[in-house]
């Protein structure tokens, strides 16, 4: 069965410019939100206290944030978490307080509220400051080394160029995914960093495959004597991998679905992440890889010597 003709052939390169348009658009729009919401930090790594409760009725947060500041914890950030019953308390450390203390401050401020029997405690976790930033910087690292190893191994692989189309579109995806997180205010924590390794993976494999193919028809339009454009080749090599990139992110994208909808709060942010990315990724292999490789045509090497260096590899 055949969800795509063999002989398809969908101009992408043609409307290359429209769809950079709109890349750029939705790149200025999310560093907008990161600059004027930023992301909304977990407990990974802005350090402090987090409480979850739940209660036998769904209480509001009103209610809960004028119990608590009597403690001295109004400025808490309180959300629900899962169901309305359930509601997470996020609060900073003063200077030699123990998580065991806010929690049992916590604990019994709302059972003054709302008696001691209609509220449970269900989890406390605490990360030092000093962990927060590290975390941080650690995570930030990790996908500063994954670039520089793509950019490293796609210029030995095929050219300079490639790489840097490559590298483009990944920092498309993951500009577009934290300027989603930063508009919707999900947190952002480490299962999200992880996430987000995932879809530079997942982007650069699909990246990889239009590539191959490109690489191929470069050779073979060589060895006919009678070299096709460029453009013609890139936009034949994608129609010609359209059926398994749609496949594979189709398939990809029901099992991440799946985990979305029924994975429960533990792992919702982290399959919003890579559930965003999948999406973002198709759409940047085929709008944003290639088009960045046609632009750089001409500027590291000549086009004769691109497609020589690429017969010579494996």
């Amino acid at each position: 069965m055949q969800l795509i003709r063999p002989d398809i052939n969908i101009d992408f390169i043609g409307k290359r410019k429209i769809a950079m348009a709109i890349s750029a658009l939705m790149i200025l729009i999310s560093l907008g939100a990161l600059a004027a919401k930023g992301l909304n930090f977990g407990i990974d790594f802005t350090g402090g206290t987090l409480v979850e409760v739940k209660f036998d009725t769904a209480p509001s947060i009103a209610d809960v944030r004028s119990a608590l500041s009597p403690k001295g914890y109004g400025s808490a950030v309180i959300q629900e978490f899962g169901s309305p019953q359930e509601i997470l308390i996020r609060v900073q450390n003063k200077d030699g307080e123990k998580s065991s203390t806010i929690s049992n401050a916590i604990l019994d401020a709302l059972g003054e509220k709302f008696t001691a029997d209609a509220v449970e405690m269900r989890r406390v976790e605490f990360v030092g400051p000093q962990v927060g930033k590290e975390l941080a910087r650690a995570g930030i690292m990790s996908v500063l080394i994954a670039m520089l190893a793509i950019l490293v191994y796609v210029t030995f692989r095929f050219e300079f160029r490639f790489a840097l189309g490559a590298d483009v579109a990944l920092l498309h995806d993951i500009t577009i995914v934290l300027g989603l997180f930063a508009i919707t205010g999900k947190e952002f924590n480490l299962p999200v960093i992880a996430a987000l390794l995932t879809v530079i993976g997942y982007s650069l494999n699909d990246t990889i495959v239009v590539f191959d193919r490109i690489r191929e028809n470069f050779a073979a339009s060589k060895k006919r004597k009678h070299p096709e454009g460029e453009v013609t080749m890139v936009n034949g090599s994608i129609n010609q991998t359209l059926a398994r990139t749609l496949m594979t992110s189709l398939t990809t994208l029901l099992v991440v679905m799946a985990l979305f909808f029924l994975g429960g709060e533990v792992i919702h942010d982290f399959a919003f992440a890579l559930m965003s990315g999948i999406i973002v990724g198709t759409y940047s292999s085929i709008y944003i890889a290639s088009p960045v490789m046609l632009s750089l045509a001409g500027r590291f090497k000549s086009n004769d010597d691109d497609i020589k260096a690429m017969e010579a590899r494996p």
